[in-house]
């Protein structure tokens, strides 16, 4: 080495740092590629991406040669810089702490802190076209790595340690982080995702028109009758029942019924026809499950019922599906007069109004694991029926009861609470 200029030394040092740093921006940028991103350029037909697949798939040999070509070569270059400190600063002890200083800094920073920096930023922009050049390097130096692999292994073993048992299924809520977190997915497909993973946590009894809304009509009452509310329904699939709402026959398309009164064919006896049968739903199936069971029963109408069998309210594919993505269809009547902003900042609600309906459109924060309208709410704190004027707090929202009608609470006066606003406005 007496012989070697000492500019061919820095040159030779130049490129060992480059070199080294090569392998150390691969490593980083390999390891922080998005799988799923690499699973579907694969599949696109793209060669990066399968070459870098492969190596993946074998991390300890591509790590076994990544590390192998670092290590070798760090250890060259700090030879080399204790060749050039000896040259200036001859064969002193501050020779060798300056060369061994020198060395470890100009490692550190050109070769393993910088390009991993770069690494971990641009993973895919580098990893794929880093794979053709590790990919025969791997084949070349496959027996050194091989017989490396046999200590590893060896030692792995000695630990009681099994890297590819060590596969991890996520859990709803650590894909619910991915899917938080992840910045490449649209805030309108991240909302999806995140009610979709939340449809197992609500039950029908959360989506459901109570029983007090039900649009039904009644086959005994006179035809007549029956012709005019179903000329002016709102919905269209009606309940149909006899007598009482308990007695329950059956769920009918009004548009059927309207050709029939197109046809002049209206009878009492077409009317029970084209009456479905009715298909009823436990209480407190969870929504995905239901979506599932409407799709195995062909039915978009479900009719809750509590242990006992009574009518509790009734549940549409509709429902679900706005759980999902979002109201997507024009509100009834009832449900538009559920609660409207009043000159103070408070909201007047009618009692029947759904809690959870509540706390998505006006940003309110009531509990959700009680009762499931305003009104049950009210009664279940009170444990009682109040007179209008009452005042009461639930949740840090004061209450003022407006009016009551027929033993429950038909609209009340909800205030802020003394933090603030709601977080959003009534639609």
């Amino acid at each position: 080495m007496e012989d070697i200029p000492v500019s061919t030394l820095f040159a030779a040092l130049f490129f060992l740092l480059i070199v080294s740093a090569f392998f150390s921006i691969s490593e980083t940028s390999m390891m922080a590629l998005n799988r799923y991103r690499l699973k579907h350029l694969t599949q696109s037909g793209h060669r990066g991406a399968r070459l870098a697949s492969e190596l993946l798939a074998n991390t300890d040999k591509f790590l076994g040669v990544v590390l192998l070509g670092n290590n070798v070569i760090n250890a060259a270059s700090a030879l080399l810089v204790g060749e050039i400190a000896r040259r200036h600063l001859g064969d002193s002890q501050f020779a060798l702490l300056i060369a061994t200083g020198a060395a470890a800094f100009a490692i550190l920073v050109f070769s393993e802190i910088t390009p991993k920096v770069i690494g971990a930023a641009y993973p895919e922009r580098i990893a794929l076209p880093s794979s053709y050049v590790l990919t025969p390097l791997l084949k070349l130096t496959r027996p050194v790595v091989w017989f490396v692999n046999l200590f590893v292994q060896a030692l792995l073993r000695l630990m009681w340690l099994n890297p590819g048992s060590g596969e991890h299924k996520l859990s709803v809520e650590e894909l619910r982080t991915l899917v938080l977190e992840a910045g490449y997915i649209p805030r309108k497909h991240q909302s999806i995702l995140i009610n979709l993973f939340d449809l197992e946590a609500i039950t029908v009894d959360d989506v459901m028109v109570p029983r007090s809304q039900i649009e039904a009509i009644d086959l005994d009452a006179p035809l007549g009758d029956v012709t005019q509310q179903i000329s002016t329904a709102y919905h269209r699939r009606l309940l149909v029942y006899t007598g009482h709402l308990d007695e329950v026959v059956g769920t009918l398309r009004v548009r059927h019924v309207l050709n029939l009164l197109r046809r002049g064919e209206l009878t009492r006896d077409s009317l029970r026809a084209i009456v479905r049968e009715p298909y009823f739903v436990p209480a407190g199936t969870p929504l995905f499950s239901q979506l599932q069971n409407f799709q195995e029963h062909q039915d978009r109408v479900g009719l809750v019922v509590d242990e006992y069998g009574e009518l509790m309210g009734l549940v549409t594919l509709e429902d679900i599906l706005e759980e999902i993505i979002g109201e997507f269809t024009t509100q009834s009547p009832l449900q538009t007069r559920g609660f409207h902003r009043q000159e103070d900042g408070s909201f007047l609600v009618e009692g029947s109004t759904l809690l959870r309906e509540l706390n998505r459109k006006l940003g309110f924060r009531f509990p959700l694991d009680g009762p499931k309208t305003l009104n049950g709410l009210i009664l279940e704190h009170l444990q009682d029926i109040p007179e209008p004027n009452i005042s009461v707090k639930i949740a840090d929202y004061p209450l003022e009861i407006v009016q009551t009608q027929d033993r429950v609470v038909k609209a009340v006066r909800v205030f802020p609470p003394a933090g603030g606003a709601p977080d959003a406005t009534a639609r």
